[in-house]
């Protein structure tokens, strides 16, 4: 069994590259498990992929680089006996060390397991404003990682690409640079897939990556001083998160969600602008219709919002899920900002709902709910 961790801060790209990953193996006849975190109780990524059919198990209470560590053990195992795949794809949240992750499950010592090179995705559209809003957390990912992907290339002007390759390269000179876009099937991609999976078959041949994780300190220009590494991914992301759910009283067509969505979202970026004029991050909304799942992105002050359509089965109450996560914010502001946005925008459209009580991200290390394995076979 292989496990391949994919970090990368918010917005990078890391739920389209595990999809096609999984899809890649699959088609090659390799069975795939993902795993996925979230912050808060909310679950946003985890009902994208399972619609994409692949097998996801979801972990989302508490913290998953601080207080899960015994919790992905027993998933694991339980993915092994109950399913037993070929390749498990972990998704951490985009606010969380994923190197602290391969860590442990380096140190659980699996029998018949290997851990492949360490991926962290970065989104080069937006690498400048992510150092300057959240500079040494997004450090710390990258000089972890063992493979480097500047992502979204495909939104990058090509004079700028070489000059992000060598920036990259020089934060971590032990790396391995790579150019990605998951929305294009081209060389960059399948030398991404061949050195991420090392010897596992796929479509497109295989080759075997050794490499050994960094040990780099992460510098505060500031102080010139080494920026203490503490476990505490959240706290030293500098990023407000909130994740919530309302619950929609009755089904809605297509036409009306993507409308309310695209409410929202405006009226969202706007008023956070206000807080944060210049802001890094995700905000993720889903809304879900009779036939489909409205699926919108905003991942910084200068970037447009991204709207989706997924076919998917809708449950007997169609719901309205969003996860906020933004930089240099107030946290209860962002609180506030975002239930009284939502609860507007959707009287504004007729729409009845319920708010469930917020799943806020505290800190907490305990409560974490039973493990599901979802077959979508």
């Amino acid at each position: 069994m292989k496990i391949l961790v994919v970090g990368g801060f918010l917005g990078s790209g890391k739920t389209s590259t595990i999809i096609r990953l999984g899809k890649e193996f699959s088609e090659a006849g390799q069975k795939v498990a993902v795993i996925v975190n979230e912050i808060g109780e909310v679950g946003l990524d985890g009902d994208v992929i399972s619609k994409y059919g692949l097998d996801m198990t979801e972990l989302t209470s508490g913290c998953i680089c601080c207080s899960l560590k015994v919790n992905m053990k027993t998933t694991l195992t339980i993915l092994n006996k109950d399913y037993h795949p070929d390749i498990i794809l972990i998704e951490p949240t985009g606010i969380a060390f994923p190197q602290i992750i391969k860590n442990e499950i380096d140190l659980m010592d699996l029998k018949d397991t290997t851990v492949q090179p360490l991926v962290t995705l970065i989104d080069g559209s937006r690498f400048k404003q992510l150092m300057k809003e959240a500079k040494n957390f997004a450090m710390r990912q990258i000089i972890d990682a063992e493979i480097l992907c500047i992502n979204k290339v495909d939104l990058i002007d090509e004079i700028r690409i070489p000059i992000l390759e060598t920036s990259v390269q020089q934060l971590n000179p032990k790396a391995k640079v790579l150019l990605l876009s998951t929305s294009k099937e081209d060389g960059h991609w399948y030398e991404f897939v061949e050195l991420a999976m090392g010897d596992v078959p796929s479509q497109h041949g295989h080759h075997v990556l050794k490499t050994t994780s960094p040990e780099t300190e992460v510098i505060d220009e500031t102080t010139g001083k080494a920026v203490e590494q503490t476990l505490d991914s959240i706290e030293a992301s500098g990023i407000a998160s909130y994740a919530t759910e309302f619950l929609l009283d009755g089904r809605i067509s297509t036409e009306l969600a993507q409308a309310t969505a695209k409410d929202i979202m405006t009226a969202l970026k706007s008023r956070v602008i206000e807080l944060s004029p210049e802001f890094v991050g995700h905000i993720k909304l889903f809304i879900e219709s009779g036939s489909n799942t409205v699926k919108t992105n905003l991942t910084a002050y200068d970037q447009d919002i991204t709207m989706e359509v997924i076919d998917t089965e809708t449950g007997q109450v169609p719901r309205l899920k969003i996860l906020s996560a933004v930089s240099s914010i107030d946290h209860d502001k962002l609180v506030n900002l975002v239930n009284d946005t939502i609860s507007e925008k959707l009287g504004d459209q007729k729409i009845g709902f319920k708010h469930n009580k917020p799943h806020d991200h505290d800190h907490s290390h305990g409560h974490v709910k039973p493990i599901d394995l979802v077959n979508n076979n």
